[in-house]
């Protein structure tokens, strides 16, 4: 093919345009390097994806600890509650813990 012949085609034609070159390095642009690029808003959104989970777990664990205040609203459950997260005890009481072994030998 020659120099002329390959100037007739008509995909060269349609891609040697000015207009086209302008259209597509811009396109590439956009994509890729600018700040506000197609890369950079997929971050984004993954980003806001792992917030709204989060947000998700934190709305679980108000809700928990409300419920959790809500009961210890009384001196029983208050008592409870120390014995089993704080370990405390009563006078002249003994607590032993007894923990298994979860691995399997």
């Amino acid at each position: 093919m020659t120099f002329k012949q390959l100037k007739q085609n008509r995909f060269v034609k349609f891609f040697t345009n000015r207009y086209v070159v302008i259209l597509i390095g811009f396109t590439v642009w956009m994509l890729f390097f600018d700040e506000n690029s197609y890369l950079v808003h997929k971050g984004f959104n993954t980003e806001i994806k792992e917030l709204e989970t989060a947000i998700e777990f934190y709305k679980k664990q108000i809700k928990e600890d409300k419920q959790t205040i809500k009961n210890l609203q009384d001196s029983l459950q208050i008592e409870k509650f120390a014995r089993e997260k704080y370990l405390m005890k009563r006078e002249n009481e003994d607590i032993y813990l007894i923990e298994f072994d979860t691995l399997k030998k």
